[in-house]
């Protein structure tokens, strides 16, 4: 019976390559599924799905689907998925980047801050955040981003409301901590990442418009203008939009879902075909400590950590003090607000621009590198591949009040770290990656095919410790 299964899986992956190689891409009606190590039964049940994997009951490595269904499938998934959590993000960015529209109206004289009160208030804030975005990680690992996410949302909103009663130095440091804790997460393919990261810049403009009239408000109520309340509804509408998996998404408020049964196979199966791995676990299963310090001991992504922890330094200080410096030019506070717009929209352009480029390129390292030469071109869509974001603590420590008004010698610092990431960092990088991938190489293709087999049978490497992966660069 088991020989006769083998033949029969082993005769309808012949079948479906035979089919893929006589059809062709400009056929929307063409079988869209791609080979995958499902369509060798041999080494198909080294990468099955785990029973309880929540997808499980439309798992079918035998599925087919053409290029129309997959085109109509993901536009679907754009717009019920993606739009939200990018509505989500900029709520969220909304939030805990107010203080900057806050700052053209008098933030710090009101509340008699100086500027390295305010540095003092960034650091805070990133730190608080750096310490909770493992936890706040683990937590949304175990009880699923669907419910995590949206009371992040709703906590962050009601600590950024309790900015309206900031009444000095203390009162705005314990805030900056309390936003610093309330953590979301981000992910997925690197032009996706583009725009989900272009509706966060677009929310910036949206932001500014805002302020500008919100900032009229000063003295309403005997209250000045950057006082105000923001995203608190679209935090408590996330627990209702945000399903558990693409199969979970029938609940006694949305009785017909979202996919139809087709669908859903499609998607399983299209995600699974590109990463097994993602069979592994389900999406309520939490993280044991040994998998957490395998991911720590994983040398082989230290230099993309550290490319995390230096990237976004150039770029922070001079974001986060732009209207303070543009008020020091003389300009007023809804000026200040408006003039802000031109470089938000410069860069939406260039950051999907750049991302773009390193995907045709299927080039990261010296792509991402351009961020160092020229501000605009936001990487971090090409980066969050790599690493987490997580300078920001470091980048406002390069703004002192000795500096003000010209921040010499912060200007100075940022420079020295481009340098530095330009001649030694990336490029080291690329080396490194480059000299690990020809090291799996040799060994590799010293092994016979029966050898590489047993290998990938008996072997316990998980990951990127396998010897059949390759390190992208």
């Amino acid at each position: 019976m088991a020989s006769s299964d083998t033949d029969s899986t082993r005769k309808l992956s012949n079948e479906l390559s035979d089919e893929i190689r006589k059809t062709s891409r400009n056929d929307d009606d063409a079988i869209a599924t791609r080979r995958s190590v499902y369509d060798d039964p041999e080494i198909a049940r080294l990468y099955w799905p785990k029973d309880d994997y929540e997808n499980i009951h439309r798992f079918d490595p035998t599925a087919r689907w053409t290029y129309r269904e997959e085109q109509s499938l993901v536009r679907k998934i754009d717009w019920k998925v993606m739009a939200w959590a990018a509505l989500s993000f900029s709520a969220l960015n909304i939030d805990r980047g107010n203080l900057t529209q806050a700052n053209t109206d008098n933030f710090l004289p009101d509340l008699n801050l100086s500027t390295n009160d305010f540095n003092w208030g960034n650091s805070i804030f990133r730190l608080a955040f750096l310490c909770a975005e493992l936890p706040s990680q683990l937590v949304s690992k175990r009880v699923g981003p669907d419910r995590w996410i949206p009371m992040q949302m709703v906590l962050w909103s009601i600590i950024t409301s309790c900015q309206f009663w900031l009444t000095g130095r203390t009162s705005f440091f314990v805030t900056r901590a309390l936003l610093g804790y309330i953590f979301t997460r981000k992910n997925e393919l690197p032009l996706r990442l583009a725009l989900f990261w272009m509706s966060s810049n677009l929310c910036n403009i949206v932001s500014s418009f805002i302020a500008f009239g919100v900032l009229h408000m000063r003295g309403v109520l005997g209250q000045a203008g950057w006082r105000g309340l923001l995203t608190l509804v679209i935090g408590v509408a996330t627990f209702f939009r945000m399903p558990p998996s693409p199969t979970q998404t029938r609940t006694w408020y949305r009785p017909k879902g979202w996919f139809t049964e087709r669908e859903e196979i499609i998607i399983v199966n299209r995600v699974l075909r590109d990463d097994p791995t993602k069979g592994d676990m389900h999406n309520r299963e939490g993280l044991s400590v040994k998998r957490i310090w395998t991911a720590i001991c994983d040398y082989d992504l230290w230099p993309l950590y550290f490319i995390g922890l230096m990237f976004g330094i150039p770029n922070g200080p001079p974001a986060t003090y732009l209207t303070l410096s543009l008020r020091n030019l003389g300009f007023g506070t809804f000026t200040t607000n408006l003039l802000t717009i031109p470089s938000t929209v410069l860069g939406i352009v260039t950051m999907f621009g750049i991302t773009a480029i390193s995907e045709v390129l299927n080039e990261r390292t010296f792509v991402s590198m351009i961020e160092d030469l020229w501000t605009l071109p936001y990487t971090h869509p090409i980066q969050v591949g790599w690493c987490s974001r997580n300078a920001g603590a470091v980048a406002s420590r390069t703004v002192n009040a000795f500096d003000y008004t010209t921040y010499r010698r912060g200007n100075l610092a940022l420079i020295v770290i481009c340098c530095f990431n330009i001649v030694v960092l990336y490029p080291g990088t690329k080396a490194y990656y480059i000299w690990r991938n020809r090291q799996r190489d040799r060994i590799w293709n010293a092994m016979s095919v029966e050898e590489r087999k047993e290998y990938l049978e008996t072997t316990k490497d998980m990951g990127n410790r396998r010897l059949d992966f390759r390190f992208a660069h």
